[in-house]
């Protein structure tokens, strides 16, 4: 089954081939076979398809990538952001209120929450979400969890140390043994990724090193919650191991600037988090300017950053961090591939996964431009649309 998509006014492509930030093509068409984008040029040389979309000179862009997410879940902690909004800090703390009700909710209601999200992200257009556990911290619940993120995404994180369980405070390296132990056995055949929060409050340098290793001994693949509360060893922990992502990057140093510049290492930036804390935001100008690689993503989760809307993130990055419309689009889809290191998702070019979404405007600027409206007309997963 081959799909044409044409009469498109703009279309990103993000093929450096085609020149500048993004790839853009205009008066353009696509082509999708067996999933795949097939061939991509003018839209008077489009060849013939089983089914054809026009978009009547709308703007199509590649599916975003969301590369940061905490979807399975129960409950949601909405005192808490009434409680942030009237002055309250955060600190990670009310964490230990969604294991709790997780840890009570049976498998339907998680999975029943779970799907309710994806089909609701997948409406704003993101076609690629990595999904993290975290919400269960106990050997049964981490592997629950991660069971029913793998029904909705291959992409799916173990985050055993998100934070330390009420049962085992004041008792981090027991924690920590049982997360390197039992938990990852029963983690590591559902996960493709392993994550550790590394912050105060949380793990330290030492813990944080110990758990990534362990995954990785275990063949998944690092990425790492790092700076996001303030300074600390996060990032220089993620280039030292070759995690694929240091994810928030808030509080950075100078040496952390450079490290990340320096390295294969991402840095995925997550705007919704500062937007419901009250929190500074990142300098996405600073990372960008010393030749970083920079990703946008939700960070989607019930306490800190209760969105699934990529386009909300691109227009925080533009109007808050100093990112570019183009820069932060790119951010959301091609960044955010390079933070899951895929090369088959983020961009239109032979080859790649048919994921796109078609925008009611006529250019990628108003996803920026026009903040807070639901822009995406239609998407495409695999060539098929939804």
């Amino acid at each position: 089954m081959s799909l044409l998509v044409t009469n498109i006014g703009e279309l990103v492509t993000n093929d450096p081939a085609r020149g500048g930030p993004l790839g853009v093509v205009g008066d353009a068409a696509l082509v999708a076979e067996h999933g795949h984008v097939a061939w991509v040029g003018p839209a008077r040389h489009a060849p013939q398809a089983d089914a054809r979309i026009d978009v009547h000179g709308a703007a199509v862009i590649p599916g975003f990538v969301d590369s940061h997410t905490h979807l399975v879940f129960a409950a949601d902690r909405a005192a808490e952001f009434v409680a942030r909004m009237s002055g309250t800090p955060y600190t990670g703390g009310g964490i230990a209120t969604t294991v709790a009700a997780t840890r009570d909710a049976d498998d339907g209601t998680l999975r029943a929450n779970l799907a309710r999200l994806v089909a609701e992200a997948n409406g704003q257009g993101s076609t690629t979400i990595e999904v993290k556990s975290g919400y269960g911290l106990s050997t049964v619940d981490e592997e629950r969890l991660l069971r029913l993120a793998r029904e909705v995404t291959d992409e799916t994180t173990f985050l055993g140390a998100h934070v330390v369980p009420r049962e085992y405070v004041g008792r981090l390296e027991e924690y920590v043994a049982l997360v390197t132990g039992p938990m990852l056995t029963a983690a590591a055949p559902l996960a493709r990724w392993v994550d550790v929060f590394c912050e105060r409050g949380a793990f330290d340098e030492d813990a944080s090193r110990t758990v990534l290793r362990a995954g990785m001994a275990a063949g998944l693949q690092p990425r790492i919650h790092a700076n996001q509360l303030g300074p600390g060893p996060g990032v220089r922990l993620a280039v030292e191991l070759g995690a694929a992502s240091a994810d928030h990057c808030t509080h950075l140093s100078t040496e952390d600037v450079d490290a990340l510049a320096s390295s294969a290492t991402v840095a995925t930036l997550l705007p919704g988090a500062e937007f419901a804390t009250r929190s500074p935001y990142p300098d996405a100008r600073r990372l960008l300017d010393a030749g970083a690689t920079v990703a946008l993503a939700t960070d989607a989760n019930p306490g800190s950053s209760f969105t699934t809307s990529m386009p909300f993130c691109i227009a925080v990055a533009v109007r808050e961090m100093r990112m570019t419309p183009a820069e932060a689009v790119w951010a959301a889809t091609a960044g955010g591939a390079a933070a899951l290191r895929r090369d088959d998702v983020g961009r239109l070019s032979p080859g790649a996964r048919a994921d796109l979404a078609v925008l009611d405007a006529p250019s990628h600027v108003h996803l920026a431009y026009r903040p807070g409206v639901p822009l995406v007309r239609t998407v495409v997963i695999a060539g098929e649309a939804t």
